[in-house]
Protein backbone atom coordinates (compact mmCIF):
# COMPACT_ATOMS: atom_id res chain seq x y z
CA UNK A 1 0.00 0.00 0.00
CA UNK A 2 1.28 3.48 -0.83
CA UNK A 3 2.10 5.31 2.36
CA UNK A 4 2.25 9.69 2.57
CA UNK A 5 3.38 11.66 5.33
CA UNK A 6 0.68 12.80 7.75
CA UNK A 7 2.27 16.13 7.77
CA UNK A 8 2.33 17.11 3.73
CA UNK A 9 -0.89 15.51 2.61
CA UNK A 10 -1.24 15.28 -1.38
CA UNK A 11 -3.83 17.41 -2.80
CA UNK A 12 -5.82 15.78 -5.48
CA UNK A 13 -7.67 19.08 -6.79
CA UNK A 14 -7.68 18.54 -10.99
CA UNK A 15 -7.33 15.92 -13.40
CA UNK A 16 -3.76 16.14 -13.57
CA UNK A 17 -3.10 16.00 -9.58
CA UNK A 18 -5.09 12.72 -9.47
CA UNK A 19 -3.26 11.40 -12.90
CA UNK A 20 0.04 12.34 -11.06
CA UNK A 21 -0.91 10.76 -7.77
CA UNK A 22 -2.40 7.85 -8.52
CA UNK A 23 0.05 6.86 -11.68
CA UNK A 24 3.03 5.50 -9.29
CA UNK A 25 0.42 3.03 -7.84
CA UNK A 26 0.26 0.91 -11.35
CA UNK A 27 4.54 0.88 -11.37
CA UNK A 28 5.23 -2.54 -11.07
CA UNK A 29 1.77 -4.21 -10.51
CA UNK A 30 1.11 -7.41 -11.83
CA UNK A 31 0.52 -6.72 -15.38
CA UNK A 32 -2.32 -9.28 -15.50
CA UNK A 33 -4.43 -8.32 -12.88
CA UNK A 34 -6.64 -5.54 -11.98
CA UNK A 35 -6.24 -3.18 -9.09
CA UNK A 36 -8.59 -0.70 -7.38
CA UNK A 37 -7.29 2.69 -5.60
CA UNK A 38 -9.33 4.66 -3.36
CA UNK A 39 -8.14 8.33 -2.01
CA UNK A 40 -10.66 9.55 0.57
CA UNK A 41 -10.55 13.31 0.65
CA UNK A 42 -11.18 15.91 2.81
CA UNK A 43 -13.08 19.51 2.00
CA UNK A 44 -9.82 20.71 1.13
CA UNK A 45 -9.02 17.80 -1.40
CA UNK A 46 -6.09 16.62 0.77
CA UNK A 47 -5.90 12.84 0.69
CA UNK A 48 -6.89 11.80 3.97
CA UNK A 49 -6.66 7.86 3.35
CA UNK A 50 -5.33 5.24 0.73
CA UNK A 51 -7.17 2.19 -0.21
CA UNK A 52 -6.15 -0.66 -2.00
CA UNK A 53 -8.34 -3.49 -3.36
CA UNK A 54 -7.22 -6.63 -6.03
CA UNK A 55 -8.95 -7.63 -8.46
CA UNK A 56 -8.68 -10.36 -11.11
CA UNK A 57 -7.85 -10.71 -14.54
CA UNK A 58 -10.71 -8.68 -16.64
CA UNK A 59 -12.07 -7.25 -13.66
CA UNK A 60 -11.56 -5.49 -10.10
CA UNK A 61 -14.89 -4.83 -7.64
CA UNK A 62 -15.91 -1.66 -6.79
CA UNK A 63 -16.43 -1.94 -2.60
CA UNK A 64 -19.24 0.35 -2.11
CA UNK A 65 -20.23 -0.80 1.34
CA UNK A 66 -16.46 -0.60 2.31
CA UNK A 67 -15.46 2.55 0.49
CA UNK A 68 -19.09 4.06 2.49
CA UNK A 69 -17.61 2.49 5.65
CA UNK A 70 -14.98 4.24 5.51
CA UNK A 71 -15.82 7.54 4.82
CA UNK A 72 -18.11 7.40 7.07
CA UNK A 73 -15.49 6.58 9.76
CA UNK A 74 -12.88 9.03 8.41
CA UNK A 75 -15.18 12.00 7.30
CA UNK A 76 -13.94 11.71 3.87
CA UNK A 77 -15.55 14.88 1.80
CA UNK A 78 -15.13 12.90 -1.72
CA UNK A 79 -13.55 9.68 -2.98
CA UNK A 80 -11.04 9.27 -6.14
CA UNK A 81 -10.83 6.38 -7.80
CA UNK A 82 -7.93 4.37 -9.82
CA UNK A 83 -7.81 1.47 -11.15
CA UNK A 84 -6.18 -0.42 -13.99
CA UNK A 85 -7.33 -2.23 -17.28
CA UNK A 86 -4.69 -4.76 -18.11
CA UNK A 87 -6.05 -5.16 -21.22
CA UNK A 88 -4.49 -1.96 -22.59
CA UNK A 89 -7.76 -0.26 -23.45
CA UNK A 90 -8.31 2.35 -21.17
CA UNK A 91 -12.11 2.56 -22.03
CA UNK A 92 -14.50 1.78 -19.09
CA UNK A 93 -16.84 -1.03 -18.82
CA UNK A 94 -20.32 -1.43 -18.50
CA UNK A 95 -19.33 -2.89 -15.10
CA UNK A 96 -17.13 -0.13 -14.41
CA UNK A 97 -19.90 2.53 -15.20
CA UNK A 98 -22.76 0.70 -12.96
CA UNK A 99 -20.58 0.24 -9.89
CA UNK A 100 -19.19 4.13 -9.97
CA UNK A 101 -22.49 5.18 -10.79
CA UNK A 102 -23.76 2.77 -7.76
CA UNK A 103 -21.52 4.59 -5.32
CA UNK A 104 -22.14 7.91 -6.27
CA UNK A 105 -25.58 7.23 -5.95
CA UNK A 106 -24.95 6.29 -2.18
CA UNK A 107 -22.97 8.40 -1.38
CA UNK A 108 -25.11 11.39 -2.44
CA UNK A 109 -26.95 9.99 0.81
CA UNK A 110 -24.16 11.15 3.63
CA UNK A 111 -22.97 13.99 1.21
CA UNK A 112 -19.68 11.97 -0.24
CA UNK A 113 -18.94 13.28 -3.50
CA UNK A 114 -17.07 10.83 -5.90
CA UNK A 115 -15.21 13.33 -7.66
CA UNK A 116 -13.61 11.51 -10.55
CA UNK A 117 -13.04 7.65 -11.32
CA UNK A 118 -9.71 6.90 -13.63
CA UNK A 119 -8.84 4.49 -15.36
CA UNK A 120 -5.36 3.14 -16.44
CA UNK A 121 -4.22 1.25 -19.13
CA UNK A 122 -0.68 1.54 -20.74
CA UNK A 123 0.46 4.94 -21.37
CA UNK A 124 -3.64 6.33 -21.66
CA UNK A 125 -5.54 7.53 -18.32
CA UNK A 126 -9.30 7.95 -18.35
CA UNK A 127 -11.33 10.23 -16.62
CA UNK A 128 -14.82 9.43 -15.83
CA UNK A 129 -15.58 12.80 -14.69
CA UNK A 130 -14.15 14.05 -18.11
CA UNK A 131 -15.98 11.69 -20.25
CA UNK A 132 -19.26 13.02 -18.67
CA UNK A 133 -19.99 9.65 -16.44
CA UNK A 134 -19.55 11.74 -13.69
Amino acid sequence: MKVQRAEHPAILAGHQAARTFFAPCFDGASGARENLWVAHVDDGARCIHLAHYGGGASHVGLPVRAIIADAARLGSAGVLLAHNHPSGDATPSARDCRSTRALASAGEAMDLAVVDHLVFAASECRSFRRMGLL
